[in-house]
């Protein structure tokens, strides 16, 4: 079947998913910026107690935030990297179409994970 290899979105489709990355892409990477801060300051919290109990508590859960802000920042990096290739296959045209089944993945799905590069069929086959 010839026409599912030519199959994609439309210009205009097209320029609104760009609207809708762009504006993704701006929000990930303030979101990273308030998760970078947030690693920064984590030894200045502003707790100025001094109880020893609470202390120690405060610098175990201090190192847990740390990490977990450090995991939170590489998936926003990914994130923020993944939008960006999506602009690349709109500028390609090839924005939307599922790379195993060369099908339209659903607008809906788009939308929801703009980034997608596999159709719900896809994905339900990889399990």
């Amino acid at each position: 079947m010839d026409s599912k290899k030519n199959a994609r979105y439309s210009d205009n489709d097209l320029a609104e998913f760009k609207a809708l990355i762009l504006e993704k892409i701006e929000k990930a990477k303030h979101d990273l910026e308030l998760i970078k801060s947030a690693y920064m300051n984590d030894h200045n919290n502003g707790t100025e107690d001094t109880s020893p109990t609470f202390k120690a508590f405060d610098e175990g859960s201090a190192v847990m935030s740390k990490e977990s802000n450090s995991q939170l920042a590489i998936r926003q990096e990914k994130f923020i990297r993944d939008l960006k290739n999506a602009l690349i296959r709109i500028e390609n045209k090839t924005y939307g179409v599922c790379r195993v089944t060369g099908k339209l993945i659903n607008k809906k799905r788009l939308e929801l994970v703009p980034h997608a590069t596999l159709s719900i069929e896809a994905k339900n086959m990889q399990k």
